[in-house]
């Protein structure tokens, strides 16, 4: 049966830790790595207001985007909101893992989701706020097991140029080694020198699956002690970023584009900044309250997917020449749930868990009349 940490683990495959911005509150935030899960529940925020329809749904961890809590607290007291909650949590034994900035940034996280639902093409990071490091695996391997440790270590993440897998380099040569006292060498005797057929193997490892590679290497290698390096490259790995860009197939106006975005959110109304005769084929998404970050946009941005715009950042964006649209934090971000639902279950699924996973859509927090 599946753990917390087994949960974790997917997660944090796809959406790094390391992707968090400093101010953010990310990973296990309540409850125990090892309880045993049968049902997850994915939501945008847990508080009060939902807390009974979550625990109608009898959930061992909860999932949610926007952190439990933000900052240290000294006192929980059952008189507030928040310790009322986490007393309840506790009481009903459920986990609560958080996914915030890191689910934003992901490279196939929330914006990039919000690209694609969007219609855009050629979509890329739009900034380049962590770039991740990429090394060296060179392993030796004798030529009965090439094929073995190669299939391991592509199998855990490693080998990856660009759209291409399972890249790889072989060099066939002779491997010497002495066994000594206190060894159990699986080939050759204690005390004598050894020559063997080796093949050194080298493939590039993404940061983020270091441990993972050199985990799979070291199951499928056949000698008691394995002979490899790694080294730090100086090429670069992947870019992620909070928000993505990317183009329309064709310019449009942005009375049209809003528009499109209206329908594919399935919205029932939408602020716009600018002019609406205005073309746009250029477009910058980043998912909830973005326009803290406008500034550093690239000036050939058309037009900014956003929410939470306030009237003194819409009159800046228009003075830079940037339109905005305005289709709400909540709204933006909520979409992602099925998706992650479906990547959740896919992979619990691959793995052998059986696991059921739920999400809840938050009520509005905003009405209009």
């Amino acid at each position: 049966m599946a753990r917390v940490k087994d949960i974790v683990k997917i997660m944090e495959k796809h959406f790094p830790l390391k992707l968090s911005q400093k101010w953010d509150n990310c990973g296990l935030l309540l409850g125990s790595s090892d309880k045993k899960v049968k049902r997850v529940l994915l939501c945008l925020d847990l508080d009060e207001s939902n807390l009974a329809e979550a625990l109608n749904c009898r959930p061992d961890l909860i999932i949610t985007h926007h952190p439990l809590f933000f900052k240290e607290f000294k006192t929980i007291s059952y008189s507030s909101s928040q310790g009322r909650l986490i007393r309840e949590l506790i009481l009903s034994d459920i986990s609560v893992y958080s996914a915030h900035t890191n689910l934003d940034a992901g490279e196939k996280g929330i914006n990039h989701f919000l690209a694609e639902l969007l219609e855009l093409q050629d979509i890329k990071p739009l900034f380049s706020e962590m770039v991740e490091k990429l090394y060296k695996l060179i392993v030796f391997v004798p030529e009965t097991h090439i094929e073995e440790v190669r299939k391991a270590v592509n199998g855990a993440g490693a080998g990856y140029i660009g759209k291409y897998s399972d890249c790889s380099f072989r060099t066939k040569g002779i491997g010497t080694f002495k066994p000594g006292e206190g060894t159990n060498p699986f080939i050759g005797e204690k005390g004598i020198l050894e020559e063997v057929q080796e093949y050194r193997l080298e493939t590039i490892v993404p940061e983020s699956v270091l441990s993972l590679v050199i985990d799979a290497m070291l199951t499928a290698h056949p000698y008691e002690e394995v002979a490899y390096d790694i080294y730090l490259l100086q090429n670069q790995g992947k870019v992620y970023s909070t928000g993505r860009m990317g183009e329309l197939e064709n310019e449009i106006t942005l009375e049209d584009f809003a528009k499109l975005v209206k329908d594919r959110l399935h919205l029932e109304s939408i602020k716009v900044v600018g002019d609406k005769d205005k073309k746009v084929k250029k477009v910058a998404v980043i998912s909830g309250a973005g326009m803290s970050l406008a500034p550093g946009i690239p000036e050939d941005i058309d037009v900014l997917v956003t929410g939470d715009v306030k009237y003194h950042e819409a009159k800046n964006a228009l003075l830079s020449g940037l339109a905005v649209i305005d289709a709400g934090h909540q709204e933006t971000e909520e979409l992602f749930l099925p998706y992650l639902q479906k990547l959740l279950a896919d992979e619990s699924r691959i793995l052998g868990y059986e696991i059921e996973y739920k999400y809840i859509l938050n009520d509005k927090i905003f009405w209009s009349i």
